[in-house]
């Protein structure tokens, strides 16, 4: 019996083995282990942790007793009853504080003790690298920040005031203590992995601890006037923080994985500004007309080659802000609908009285005045929306713009339930609405691309490259396309929407 074996070819390409997550996690967990058994070792870190862990808790107890006498002496036992679950906010969160100062260190001040180039040659992949360093940052802190609420709580549960908090809130307040800590270990690693630096990745900081005090202060104004602050459900403000700040998690680790690079890392020894090339590469990819950044011979050539590829490659973010948009006016209907933010308009008030009123503005001094203040206020506002967009990741584009859909929803449920012909609200919002819809749909969806690219760039282009590329398609789409559609928009809702809605309500 003979058998027949297929020739193994040599040359054939063999796939990789893929890791899965298990065994990356196996993986990262080793120089966790190590970087956590470091850490414990130093009492620079040691020594904090157990100060903020046994003695601050006790400070917090004694203010919040004091502060209780003092405002109950005036009858305002509920402000001081509001500043407890605050300190315990603020006891979980001065611990985490040490969280910037280890995950600065987790590259850069290796890289500077010389204590990295091994670490890097190890067989581990840069995602198990950059998990492995990003949990060892975080656990000292979290271990202090529990122990310090747990102190905290034990000692006003047992001591003199007696607290009984709704458990849910205390489970928030947990919540928030570790998203904060994931947060700014995410951001403080991201930093960490492409400063030059200690000093340069201490002053970088600043960028996480100044936005993360804001929200701290914004956590506090939701504590003290939150109507739902008893509820067995905990409060909804603190809720819908939590789910924005786990967003803003996982971001942020999708940007430092996709970033980070260990070559770069040990050749990266000096960062220069080279501004003149900087925006050299920016205006080259203003005037492309594809991505090589080949230039346009002309205008006509521009728009369409270079503004329609920009439209183009906005792809999944056009569609998101349309959802978005949709879901702002449906919502705002869907709260006109309830009775506690009904407006009661007059059911009988008469069409031809609104129609002299808005007539009364139908000249040209008026109406050129309304159509630069409509331009400066969409301009600003979309300006505005790409600014923030670059450093939230587009989330902010998707908060400011929507909110005028939101509005309008609710205007028009307003109308509807009053009895109104909605003919008038129609030619008020669509006669330049037309227009001005579909190019404020365009400058959303172009900011929430210009802040989302870093999060996953297009596969071999650096980061930098993207962005670049994203932001010459930004600019040529605002050049383009949403500067004069802003101005068409704006002349025809000064010149002709109101004479349109003059017409119809004096016919009505």
């Amino acid at each position: 019996m003979t058998t027949t074996a297929k020739p193994f070819n040599s040359s054939a390409p063999i796939a990789a083995p893929q890791p899965s997550i298990r065994r990356t996690m196996s993986n990262a967990l080793i120089i966790t282990r190590r970087e956590v058994r470091d850490s414990f070792r130093d009492w620079r870190i040691i020594g904090p942790i157990v100060t903020l862990t046994f003695l601050f808790p006790y400070l917090a107890q004694f203010v919040a007793g004091r502060f209780s006498d003092f405002v109950a002496g005036y009858g305002a036992e509920i402000i001081g009853e509001r500043t407890i679950p605050f300190l315990l906010m603020i006891v979980g969160f001065f611990p985490i504080s040490i969280s910037l100062v280890i995950a600065l260190e987790t590259f850069v001040g290796e890289k500077e003790r010389r204590s990295l180039e091994p670490l890097l040659s190890t067989p581990l992949t840069n995602t198990e690298l950059y998990i492995g360093k990003t949990l060892a940052a975080m656990i000292p802190p979290l271990v202090s920040s529990f122990g310090g609420m747990a102190v905290y709580l034990s000692s006003l549960v047992l001591g003199d005031i007696g607290w009984r908090p709704q458990p849910m809130l205390v489970v928030q307040i947990v919540t928030l203590t570790t998203v904060q800590a994931l947060v700014m270990v995410t951001g403080a690693v991201v930093v960490s992995s492409q400063a030059t630096s200690t000093r340069s990745a201490n002053l970088l900081a600043s960028f996480i601890i100044i936005p993360m005090t804001l929200l701290i202060q914004a956590e506090s104004v939701v504590m003290f006037l939150a109507p739902d602050a008893e509820s067995p459900n905990g409060i909804g403000a603190l809720w819908a923080i939590i789910i924005g700040m786990i967003a803003t998690v996982v971001l942020l680790l999708r940007v430092g994985n996709s970033i980070f690079n260990r070559e770069e890392l040990l050749g990266r020894t000096i960062d220069q500004l080279n501004l003149k090339g900087m925006f050299g590469k920016i205006w080259r990819y203003i005037r492309a007309v594809d991505d090589k950044g080949t230039p346009a011979r002309n205008l006509f050539e521009w728009y369409r080659y270079g503004v329609s590829g920009a439209v183009r490659r906005l792809g999944p973010a056009a569609w998101i802000t349309i959802g978005v948009f949709l879901l702002a006016f449906v919502g705002g209907i869907i709260i006109g609908q309830l009775p506690d933010w009904q407006l009661n308009l007059p059911k009988d008030a008469p069409m031809t009285d609104a129609a002299g009123f808005i007539g009364q503005y139908t000249n040209l001094p008026t109406q050129t005045a309304s159509l630069l203040f409509v331009v400066w206020q969409n301009g600003r506002i979309l300006l505005a929306a790409m600014l923030l967009a670059m450093i939230t990741f587009g989330a902010a584009s998707l908060v400011l713009t929507p909110a005028v859909y939101l509005i309008l929803g609710y205007i028009f449920s307003q109308v509807f339930i009053a009895g109104y012909n909605p003919a008038f609200l129609f030619a008020a919002v669509f006669t330049h609405g037309i227009v001005e819809i579909p190019v404020i749909v365009l400058a959303t969806a172009a900011s929430l691309k210009l802040g989302a690219v870093v999060t996953k760039p297009p596969k071999g282009i650096t980061v930098g490259h993207a962005w670049t590329v994203t932001l010459g398609d930004t600019i040529k789409i605002a050049l383009g396309l949403v500067i004069p559609g802003l101005l068409l928009a704006a002349f025809i809702e000064s010149f002709i929407t109101p004479g349109v809605v003059v017409g119809i309500l004096g016919g009505g």
